[in-house]
């Protein structure tokens, strides 16, 4: 089994402050992206792809005004934005809390993260509209929203629609231009790092440091403005 890193995920109070924050820290404006109607959030993107991590982009995303969840969502939104503590802090500025890992088998790797004793949630179906078509993938999310292990084990996404012979055809990383920001590497400390290493072993992720300290995801950046170090801070 293999999981790489798909994207970054940084959730902002509102989206025209997640943009502004983009922009006065990484040096760039972020493109757009597109509406989740399941949960009530929209978002915008850019890629950050390097031959280390060839999927990779970055996501900021907020809660839509105005917006209401389908019947049948989750009762809690994806990667805990509902969380009080998550949304203090976003509050004071954005704040990256979670990345996603991209796997070509989203059962086995939920299984394999079972017999860790480590509920990751079901595989949601889920899509948005984007310019180059319908964007369909499933993605874990629990009941609860939770992230785990303070954001720093990936929600897991496979993308396409199941059976889908050609998977990454839509992906994201297809139709978004270089930005000028790439992903150096991710770095995360946390008190359980024994059993994160486990369970990253267990869906075959590679290419995240990990090392046991205060609950922390690092993520290095070379950008217009230089190389910039994000911290998620234990959130």
């Amino acid at each position: 089994m293999k999981t790489q890193i798909d994207h970054l995920v940084v959730v902002a109070k509102n989206l025209d402050l997640g943009v502004q924050w983009c922009e006065a820290t990484l040096g760039i404006t972020p493109g757009p992206g597109g509406e989740h109607a399941q949960y009530g959030t929209h978002n915008r993107l850019f890629k950050i792809a390097t031959p280390a991590n060839p999927l990779a982009y970055f996501e900021i995303i907020a809660f839509q005004p105005g917006a209401k969840r389908l019947a049948g969502a989750n009762a809690k939104c994806w990667f805990d934005m509902d969380d009080a503590a998550l949304q203090a802090a976003v509050a004071v500025e954005p704040r990256l809390v979670h990345f996603v890992g991209q796997t070509d088998d989203i059962g086995s790797a939920r299984a394999a993260l079972k017999a860790q004793g480590i509920d990751r949630g079901p595989a949601v179906q889920a899509s948005r509209h984007s310019r180059k078509g319908l964007l369909q993938w499933q993605i874990t999310v629990r009941e609860d929203g939770q992230r785990l292990f303070n954001g720093a084990l990936p929600s897991l996404i496979q993308w396409g629609k199941p059976g889908d012979a050609e998977p990454l055809r839509l992906h994201p990383r297809n139709s978004l231009p270089r930005s000028g920001v790439s992903l150096q590497g991710i770095a995360v400390t946390h008190p359980s790092a024994d059993k994160l290493q486990a369970a990253y072993a267990a869906i075959g992720l590679a290419g995240v440091t990990l090392q046991s300290g205060p609950a922390d995801i690092c993520a290095t950046l070379h950008t217009p403005k230089g190389t910039v170090v994000l911290h998620s801070h234990g959130v």
